[in-house]
């Protein structure tokens, strides 16, 4: 991937949340091409003009490169190089902690004409600043504070203040980035609508996922907080959230400036500014980022369909960035679970079936490595948590996408991954069924819902499990399939009777005609005990009844797809209008945002950060294309 280029950094080691600037000058001969790595983030300038930002998220042992054209910024004659590197330094759910570092190489037709080596002039950045540590979310990881005082067009050659850079040590296995860069749309203004004292609110008119963009005027040097939201409160952006910080500083020099954040992307409808009463906001708003599709054209012969199917799509299209996000204002992760609905919902929403995208993020999923041989929560993850039903949900994504896209070649590389998942699983046995994890990593979570949120006594843990058994079992399911499309033996019929009748024997009732966890009927285990063929025809017919009729404990939102399976499995045109009714009633409340929630609770729920614009949600793409009743 790279010739002569090495690893540097401005210093020899890398600090928490610290920021590198890296000059370099170059003849143009035509056809540039730049490759380009970093540790963290990076924003690339050729003559002083923005060209790129947003490096791939991903792990040393699967390094990505960026191939960019720069030829249509090349000028005849020395051309000049500029990188900011941001390197975050710090574990989070989406970034697993290396050295600091960056690496590229710039060919033309000629070949190599500028590597990144000593002599490439480097600083720690002079209005970044390094070690402003306020967090947004645990997630998301850092804020920023940015310093336009110290501004001196070094972008543009003036670089008296630079030195060599030191080359670094890394030992990375350099991979092709796995999906395209994502596009820019045209700036989208925020109209004001409130001013009281120095705080001011914007509005977008709708969310936006993107890169904040703002030009101001100010008599004096003045500190402003930028804070931004999904909603409002008593007329203002709810900046803290008990642990959270939605907000970046900026100091503003004497005069007008411009500002925009490359590396932080921020989602969100409003945007409030604390400053001087007499910095006058030119304008502030919101420069889009998307990855390129192109969308099937679907109408439904209702018109309140058509409206949540809309809503649907635009979420998933704010949720698809360098990899899915499930909620871009909040966590911006890939979750196995919430991707899996994303991928189905954009197999079903976009020509082509947008299967190289899904399938890069089934890939970076498989490159994850943990010594318990279940996936972690999100990837590339630094924090050593794990959701372990959600390495199951991923052995059906990797089903889905085979039957969806045809690409059986996939299992070359994720075989071994599954195979580990059900090892783990099936190792983790008592009485002939699956038992909830015990290490303090492992979060046993299954859905927002009582009983099955993660949270259960210290004495229950270890125990045999209901759900687990029956996600493994639908697992199992699954990987079956998987071996019979990609011509693989299977070896674990054996494994799939067995667990079916020990999970009978040990959680129905009879008496109830249902799944019983702690004694309480529940609609999603009772849902996946159809869908896994626990029970009879008959008695699944029965469960279905209970399912439709709200007498069981019942899912959260992101879950209803399991009871649309198990309903529309056992009698499809019995229940498919009952589908159609259950998502118009949980929908149309969410249509006055444009967007579909995490939760039918909406903003409300988890103590004031319910997202209004969450992945897993963009479900009814899917059911009101298979249904066809449209």
């Amino acid at each position: 991937m790279f010739k002569n280029a090495k690893w540097i950094w401005y210093k020899e080691t890398g600090d928490v949340n610290s920021y590198g600037e890296f000059f370099g000058e170059f003849n143009s001969c035509g056809n540039e091409m730049l490759r380009l790595s970093c540790d963290g983030d990076y924003t690339l300038f050729i003559n002083g003009k923005y060209v790129s930002s947003n490096q791939y998220g991903d792990f040393e042992h699967y390094k990505s490169v960026d191939e960019i054209d720069i030829s249509e910024y090349a000028v005849n004659g020395t051309n000049r190089l500029a990188l900011i590197v941001w390197h975050f330094g710090k574990d989070t759910q989406r970034y697993k902690k290396y050295k600091a570092g960056v690496i590229f190489e710039l060919t033309d037709k000629n070949g190599i004409c500028l590597s990144s080596d000593k002599h490439i002039l480097s600083r720690q950045s002079v209005t970044y600043v390094s070690g402003f540590e306020r967090e947004i979310t645990s997630q998301l990881g850092f804020s920023y504070k940015y310093d336009a005082t110290n501004e001196d067009l070094w972008t543009q050659g003036h670089v008296s203040s630079f030195s060599n850079s030191v080359e670094i040590n890394k030992n990375c296995t350099f991979v092709p980035r796995p999906n395209k860069r994502l596009c820019l749309g045209e700036f989208v203004s925020a109209s004001e609508i409130y001013n009281q004292g120095n705080a001011r609110v914007f509005d977008l008119g709708r969310e936006y996922v993107g890169l904040l963009s703002f030009k101001l005027t100010s008599p004096c040097v003045d500190k402003i907080n930028i804070s931004y939201g999904e909603y409002l409160e008593n007329g203002f952006v709810k900046r803290i959230i008990h642990s959270r910080d939605f907000s970046i500083d900026y100091v503003a020099r004497a005069g007008e400036q411009a500002h925009t954040s490359y590396m932080l992307r921020f989602a969100c409808r409003y945007i409030q500014i604390e400053c001087n009463e007499d910095t006058v906001i030119n304008e502030i708003g919101i420069i889009p980022q998307y990855y390129p599709t192109k969308e099937k054209q679907f109408e439904c012969s209702e018109a309140i369909d058509t409206e949540i199917y809309s809503a649907c799509l635009n979420t998933l299209k704010l949720c698809m960035m360098e990899h899915y996000v499930d909620c871009p204002w909040r966590e911006q992760c890939l979750y196995a679970f919430d991707s899996r609905n994303q991928m189905l919902s954009g197999y079903y929403a976009f020509d082509g079936g947008n299967f190289e995208y899904a399938k890069s993020n089934l890939l970076l999923m498989s490159k994850d490595l943990r010594n318990d041989g279940l996936l972690s929560i999100c990837y590339p993850c630094g924090i050593d948590l794990t959701i372990p039903s959600f390495s199951l949900h991923y052995i059906t994504a990797i089903k889905e996408y085979i039957e969806h896209s045809g690409d059986t070649g996939i299992i070359k590389e994720v075989d071994f991954k599954l195979r580990e998942i059900l090892s783990t699983f099936l190792n983790n046995c008592k009485d002939g069924v699956i038992c909830t994890f015990t290490n303090s990593c492992h979060w046993n979570f299954y859905d927002w819902s009582p009983l099955l949120d993660g949270y259960i006594p210290d004495e229950e843990k270890g125990q045999a499990d209901a759900m687990a058994s029956l996600l493994t079992l639908l697992a199992l399911k699954a990987y079956k399939k998987i071996c019979k499309l990609c011509s693989l033996p299977f070896e674990l019929e054996e494994k799939i009777n067995s667990l079916a009748l020990n999970i009978k024997k040990q959680f129905y009732s009879y008496e109830k005609n249902a799944i019983l966890i702690r004694g309480e009927a529940i609609e999603l285990a009772n849902a996946l005990s159809v869908l896994a063929d626990v029970t009879t025809y008959e008695e699944s017919k029965k469960i279905c009844e209970l399912l439709t009729q709200g007498d069981l404990i019942s899912c959260s939102l992101s879950m209803k797809c399991f009871i649309y399976d198990a309903l529309l499995k056992t009698d499809k045109e019995k229940y498919k209008d009952f589908i159609l009714s259950d998502i118009r009633r949980n929908y149309t409340p969410m249509l006055v945002t444009g967007t579909v929630w995490e939760t039918v609770i909406g903003k409300e729920d988890f103590g004031g950060a319910g997202s209004l614009c969450h992945g897993w949600s963009s479900m009814p793409i899917y059911y009101f294309n298979i249904i066809k009743d449209n």
